[in-house]
């Protein structure tokens, strides 16, 4: 891509990346590793995944569509989408996510950048901030993912050094 492109497909382009990076951070981890809790919140390499999931619900279903969280399906408080369910695998967490983002990119198609999304509590809002939010959202997440993940692989060496 280059600097050229229209600045919907370079937000696009760059969301996808850390969209990816998310994904990506529980490449290769057992189930026990991606549930690990290591800080007093709740957030886990998988609840990361899984929250993920809730923002892109949230801001590409709810503020475009208009349709409330209980109708989508989502929790209602950012802090229930960390919470991990015993059902939830590495390969749920990611298939719904991987699934949250095609209808993320599909709802965003026929818009243009500075279209108005209404359904956010905040109010109407151009579809530019939207990508501008969710690029800071998922790149700040990644950067969680990415120190998670540091301790989570540190500790299978210092385990296979005793």
């Amino acid at each position: 891509m280059t600097s050229s492109a229209p600045l919907k497909d370079q937000l696009e382009e760059f969301l996808d990346q850390h969209r990816q990076g998310m994904y990506d951070s529980l490449d290769g981890l057992t189930e026990e590793e991606a549930r690990r809790s290591l800080v007093p919140s709740l957030t886990t390499l998988l609840g990361l995944v899984k929250h993920a999931t809730f923002v892109e619900r949230v801001w590409f279903d709810e503020a475009v569509s208009g349709r409330s969280r209980a109708e989508i399906g989502i929790p209602t408080t950012v802090e229930e989408s960390f919470a991990l369910e015993p059902q939830d695998t590495v390969e749920s967490v990611r298939a719904a996510y991987t699934q949250a983002c095609a209808d993320s990119r599909a709802a965003a198609a026929p818009l243009d950048v500075d279209g108005v999304v209404t359904g956010n509590r905040r109010g109407p809002l151009p579809l530019r901030w939207v990508y501008l939010h969710m690029l800071r959202e998922i790149a700040q997440h990644c950067g969680h993912a990415d120190i998670l993940r540091e301790q989570v692989l540190a500790s299978r060496s210092a385990d296979s050094g005793s």
